[in-house]
């Protein structure tokens, strides 16, 4: 609004400039001079109809930017705690579920996913409606996609995360927790991997620092020497196919990472707060019914009152598990996309990968897992490589938004030029 006010102010001034000459200088009579007025008055309204829409444009891809006071800070560490509580919670009582007698894969990715409708409120608050995810992001004023389009991506990334969280489970069954979360790490170096090819991103130095120390955080886990005398209790085999699965959920999470983003900047094409909602929706809403068709697909479902009646704490114990673990990955929810809106989804991804290496440290306390030497290693590889990879974020963000502001800056005066040179 104050950008259009200043504009406003400008063009208002060469019309009653150049009247009040019209007066003074050729000594017009008022009716005379009425008449050159409006004449004037009518040839610069369509420039200042130009000038007003690219003005109001320029306001409108503006970002809605969020107070940072006391309730600011309060909100945001509120919702770190949500996001680190959440994530380390959830994983730990997963690991609970397996370790005392848990063997469906499938139910240990519905409770991952059915509880999306706890974001729902989300689109109540006032507050958010007008607000971009990104300080930088810009919104591409075209065509808004086609039903069939948005359906396509939908269905398509929510495939992608039940897939992913079915690994991910697979992973959590036959790896001790604490291996299990530090391979996880991993998905920055394959979300960085697959964006030199879908959205290209650049390979500095710190990112290929970053993905060189992540990998080799991971692959030091391939050569721990007794799997079985931690608390996992799975053979080789089954340790190495966990070692594989959760590899490969890490990759394929980086890809819908990835994925995501080209869909912002190619289908979406903007990234408001609804059209980053309707996403988490839909996509949460497909991965829980791809989840529930593979539960009872599975025919797992009919082993699970045998699961119950057999888990080793009970089955209240087994019903509260799976419950609290629902409950946790609600809470994770809650925090991740109260960062998202914030601050930023850098940030909300960073704090979640840098919340990993806390679930050894836990597991060590709860389970009583074995840290050894390669474990020690590898965690310190990995939060190197974290460290590295967000900074080199920070300094891309730094860029983007200077960037941004001189080209608004640009925009702006070169509008007021043409204004007042009219």
């Amino acid at each position: 609004m104050y950008v259009i006010h200043l504009l406003c102010t400008h063009t208002l001034s060469p019309q009653l400039y150049l009247s009040g000459t019209s007066l003074n200088s050729f000594k017009f009579d008022m009716k005379e001079a009425q008449e050159l007025q409006l004449h004037i008055m009518t040839q610069l309204e369509p420039k200042e109809a130009n000038s007003t829409t690219e003005h109001t444009n320029v306001t409108s891809q503006s970002t809605t930017t969020q107070p940072r006071n006391y309730g600011w800070w309060l909100r945001v560490t509120m919702y770190i705690l949500f996001l680190l509580s959440g994530q380390s919670i959830s994983l730990l009582l997963g690991s609970l579920y397996y370790d005392k007698g848990g063997k469906s894969k499938w139910l240990g990715t519905v409770v991952q996913l059915i509880g999306f409708p706890v974001l729902l409120p989300y689109y109540f608050i006032p507050s958010l409606k007008n607000l971009k995810t990104n300080s930088t992001a810009t919104t591409i004023h075209s065509k808004p996609p086609s039903t069939l389009v948005l359906v396509s991506v939908y269905v398509s990334l929510g495939l992608l995360v039940v897939a992913d969280c079915f690994l991910y489970s697979t992973g959590l069954m036959y790896l001790p927790v604490s291996t299990y979360s530090l391979i996880c790490a991993s998905q920055l170096a394959f979300n960085a991997f697959f964006s030199f090819f879908l959205n290209s991103q650049k390979f500095t130095p710190l990112i290929v620092n970053s993905l060189v120390l992540l990998t080799i955080s991971s692959i030091l886990l391939v050569f721990e020497t007794d799997p079985s005398s931690d608390s996992s209790k799975v053979s080789k085999g089954k340790y190495v196919i966990g070692l594989i699965c959760t590899v490969g959920a890490s990759s394929g999470y980086g890809l819908v990472l990835s994925l995501t983003q080209l869909a912002f900047k190619k289908v979406l094409k903007k990234e408001t707060f609804t059209a980053v909602m309707d996403l988490i929706i839909y996509q949460s809403l497909v991965a829980t019914l791809g989840a529930l068709v593979g539960l009872f697909g599975s025919g797992e479902w009919k082993g699970l009152k045998t699961e119950m009646e057999e888990f080793e704490l009970g089955k209240v114990s087994y019903i509260m598990t799976l419950v609290w673990t629902t409950l946790m990955w609600d809470v994770f929810a809650v925090g991740c996309v109260g960062l998202i809106f914030e601050v930023s989804s850098l940030f909300s991804n960073a704090i979640s990968v840098l919340g990993l290496p806390i679930v050894p440290v836990l597991a060590v306390i709860f389970f009583h897992e074995k840290m050894g030497g390669i474990k020690v290693i590898s965690m310190v590889l990995a939060i190197w490589g974290f460290v590295s990879y967000v900074y080199q974020q920070y300094l891309d963000d730094l860029k983007s938004k200077l960037e941004d502001r001189n080209k608004n800056e640009a925009s702006n005066a070169s509008s007021l030029q043409e204004v007042n040179g009219s």
